[in-house]
């Protein structure tokens, strides 16, 4: 099955994404900058929880090794809506405008993606 070259670009950027800050969750090899005021507090309640970063975390590894290989792409979109969806709000209420760009950009390619895989969803949508 040949894959246009805009999909694979797609899959391949939200996919490491996705891939490269899961892992950062565990690992911590990108250092992350404090966060101001609600944004911090925020992020501090989710992390109190003990679970919260780690399930999302491993959500976020998993589906976006699933959108690197194409492993049920359509479903690893699903799964990482509600995440993508949280990280543009979180962005633009609690950390500022400013901070936007990558969220604007997952957003644009998970829309993208589901685009191009739309057949897949049209049984979610019957009445």
């Amino acid at each position: 099955m040949k894959i246009e070259k805009s999909v694979l670009a797609a899959r391949i950027v939200l996919g490491l994404i996705f891939t490269v800050f899961g892992l950062n969750g565990f690992l911590n090899f990108l250092p992350m900058p404090p966060m101001p005021g609600a944004a911090g507090a925020f992020a501090g309640a989710m992390a109190a929880t003990g679970y919260l970063f780690p399930f999302i975390k491993s959500v976020e590894v998993i589906t976006g090794l699933m959108i690197l290989t194409g492993i049920q792409l359509p479903f690893a979109l699903i799964l990482l809506a509600p995440v993508a969806i949280n990280i543009f709000l979180f962005h633009l209420i609690l950390v500022g405008p400013s901070t936007i760009g990558m969220a604007v950009v997952i957003l644009a390619l998970m829309i993208f993606l589901a685009y191009k895989n739309k057949e897949n969803y049209r049984g979610i949508f019957k009445k």
